[in-house]
């Protein structure tokens, strides 16, 4: 199985001021040609926002956007009605449709938040728009692979208009799983905190590896790791 590699270090850098951010992928006045996106996958950008700032009300059409808060807090409001603060751990996808307006702003006026924004492109243009959250269940704290968004919201996932399936990992020092990656599928997988072995590559906090290749990987964590693993048509 061939895997692709994309190191952290590759990556955009911008830095703002009150924001810092990483982009795995072409996004803003970051430009590679070779990291356009991954199929339906266009944007995974690490942010890290500084205390009492953030993202003021700006649109989005036609793209499935999802957060994964890592640290701090991140309050998000929208033109849908919904006003939200979300915790390390938990998820807000919004599916921007026919058009949506919003913003996100750290609301701790003390610490930094660090979140991953990630966008997916649907799979049909123009949708009513929709937001929905992930939260883990009780008993899924401290399972290695939990599923946490899927087309078809089963497993108590948040549902996206695409035939996409994007698991939490974590994994503690020594801990593995096995993915199955099938025919005319792919995988990509995003490290968010620790190291992990990917079929006997070391990947570290910020890299990532894919492949559309089938077959078997198999995810060994090095340390204490959390990461997301993309199964995409």
């Amino acid at each position: 199985m061939k895997l692709a590699i994309r190191k952290s270090h590759e990556r955009g850098q911008a830095n703002h001021g009150w924001l810092k951010s990483q982009h795995t992928f072409s996004f803003a006045d970051f430009y590679d040609p070779q990291f356009m996106g991954f199929r339906s996958l266009r944007v995974i950008n690490e942010d890290h926002v500084a205390a009492g700032k953030g993202f003021g009300t700006h649109p989005h059409k036609n793209m499935e956007i999802f957060t994964y808060v890592l640290d701090g807090e991140l309050q998000h409001q929208d033109s849908m009605g919904n006003g939200r603060v979300l915790l390390p751990g938990q998820i807000q996808l919004m599916s921007a449709g026919s058009g949506v307006t919003h913003s996100e702003y750290n609301p701790n006026t003390e610490n930094s938040a660090h979140f991953l924004q990630i966008w997916i492109l649907p799979n049909q243009q123009n949708l009513s728009p929709r937001y929905t959250e992930w939260h883990p269940q009780q008993n899924q704290d401290s399972e290695k692979k939990v599923l946490v968004i899927s087309s078809d919201g089963r497993d108590h996932s948040a549902t996206i208009h695409q035939d996409a399936d994007v698991y939490r990992v974590i994994l503690k020092a020594g801990e593995g799983i096995t993915h199955q990656v099938s025919n005319q599928r792919a995988a990509w997988l995003q490290i968010m905190q620790g190291e992990v072995t990917i079929n006997g590559t070391l990947l570290q906090q910020g890299d990532a590896a894919a492949t559309e290749d089938q077959g078997i990987i198999t995810i060994t964590a090095s340390s204490d790791c959390l990461a997301l693993l993309f199964d995409l048509a």
